[in-house]
């Protein structure tokens, strides 16, 4: 159980940049929106460069920009301008059509993986920043029969035809990128990575040599219920205005709801109970139920912002989805409970279960609940178990994944959060009607899981 002391915690700083950072990066305006402003400044700053030093370029360098004149200067403009709009249209088409089959094809939840993707962020700035810059720069083009001196911006020409060949590369690398990334091994691989990160910043790692870690404490019968103050999904509580509030009301404070969880408002997330008193006062009761709501933020989504399950959610989606009657992909589902197998792994080495916070002086002030590898376990094999029942092949991953997991489990109740998964696993098969091929490999793998937990297959035990 990880802790934390007083109210300038790196950690609760971390966390919250990374959720900040996290609802950032799934937003697909940012990046063309900053696009759209290069090229305004571009279009307007760079012809104003290109009259200051009209008469004063090298003939060396001068070599090598556009030569044409203004009718041709405006020709080369519009087209590029008429065909970048184009080709911004067609791949916001692209980016559409592909969130439809990702959330068809695989699930909706992973419409966010999709949504982050930097090579969409970054080919849809380039065209509108190619389409602004043309636009802009046509403006400044003057021919003979504008009754003003000729004026032909020859740096602005040459960079709004490097910018259209950037774009057609990039059009490309994009098509590539787009049926990469569409593959379901680059989905999964992509959630995986993901979840990952969430772990790095929502958790800790794992020291079993730490005899010192306090204890979440009991909840006594006077602890008075906090209630959520909107309506969502729990996506992020922020530890460092939880603890302020716990020690000004000199309370202790359980946030029982966890990280993902469907929250409704006046229902309650948590309690909060007096560290000395008996019972609060009304108006420390009232600012303390108020501050409270106000450091747990709740969205219309469920985000990896803080939520280390949501990855296995995920992942569990694909499988489930893949071994529905309409698709009935058992190899997806197998390959998906591969990467949940990698991913609980590496979960394993950080602290899971309940996060205790610290005043200055040590005292328990707030304990946030988060997932054990129990609930992680469930989240990752309840589904495909039940959905895969008849799937001999899906039975005998999941069997596979225990057997990978107890090889880096540790603690007693891990093994038995395992063991439990085992009974399940075998009651759902005995209740099949396979083979006797069948059944003798799951029986063979079962007993797998049994010796590893038991550590008879360790060198050393």
């Amino acid at each position: 159980m990880p802790e934390q002391r007083g109210r300038t915690a790196p950690r609760s700083l971390a966390s919250r940049v990374w959720a900040l950072r996290d609802a950032w990066r799934v937003q697909l305006w940012p990046a063309p929106t900053l696009g759209v402003v290069l090229g305004v400044a571009a279009g307007i700053g760079l012809p104003r460069l290109d009259a200051a030093v009209d008469e004063r370029l090298p003939a060396s360098l001068a070599t090598h920009l556009f030569g044409g004149g203004a009718d041709a200067a405006r020709a080369v403009l519009s087209a590029i301008a008429g065909s970048m709009i184009t080709v911004t249209s067609l791949t916001f088409s692209l980016t559409v059509v592909t969130l439809q089959l990702a959330s068809s094809q695989y699930s909706p939840r992973l419409l966010r993986t999709f949504s982050r993707d930097r090579v969409v962020h970054g080919t849809l700035a380039l065209f509108l920043a190619t389409f602004v810059f043309a636009l802009t720069v046509l403006r400044t083009v003057r021919t003979a029969a504008d009754q003003q001196p000729v004026f032909v911006p020859q740096l602005s020409m040459t960079l709004a035809f490097v910018l259209a060949l950037a774009s057609v590369l990039a059009l490309v690398g994009f098509l590539a990128h787009l049926t990469g990334q569409i593959r379901v091994e680059a989905v999964l691989r992509n959630v995986h990575a993901e979840a990952g990160e969430t772990a790095g910043a929502a958790t800790t790692e794992r020291d079993d040599t730490r005899t010192d870690r306090p204890a979440p404490p009991a909840r006594p019968p006077s602890a008075e219920h906090l209630m959520a103050g909107s309506s969502g999904f729990l996506v992020s509580v922020h530890e460092e205005d939880l603890l302020a509030a716990a020690v000004e009301a000199d309370a202790v404070v359980v946030v029982e709801a966890l990280p993902g969880a469907s929250v409704v408002a006046g229902t309650p997330i948590g309690v909060a109970w007096p560290r000395t008193a008996e019972r609060f006062d009304a108006e420390t009761w009232e600012r303390l139920s108020a501050r409270t709501a106000g450091a747990v933020t709740t969205g219309f989504e469920r985000t990896a912002a803080q939520d280390v399950a949501f990855g296995l959610r995920q992942l569990t989606d694909v499988a489930v989805r893949a071994l529905s009657p309409g698709i009935n992909d058992p190899t997806t589902a197998v390959h998906a409970l591969g990467h949940s197998s990698a991913l609980l792994g590496e979960l394993c080495e950080r602290d899971l279960g309940p996060r205790v916070l610290l005043d200055d002086d040590a005292l328990v002030r707030v304990v946030l609940h988060r997932p054990d590898l129990g609930d992680l376990l469930d989240e990752a094999i309840a589904q495909p178990r039940r959905y895969g029942a008849g799937d001999p092949a899906v039975l005998a991953r999941l069997l596979v994944l225990l057997d990978e997991l107890a090889w880096q489990v540790r603690l007693p109740e891990e093994r038995a959060a395992i063991a439990g998964q085992l009974e399940r696993l075998r009651t759902t098969a005995g209740a099949q009607a396979f083979d006797a091929a069948e059944a003798d490999r799951l029986a063979g793998l079962a007993g797998r899981v049994e010796s590893t937990l038991a550590g008879r297959d360790r060198p050393g035990e």
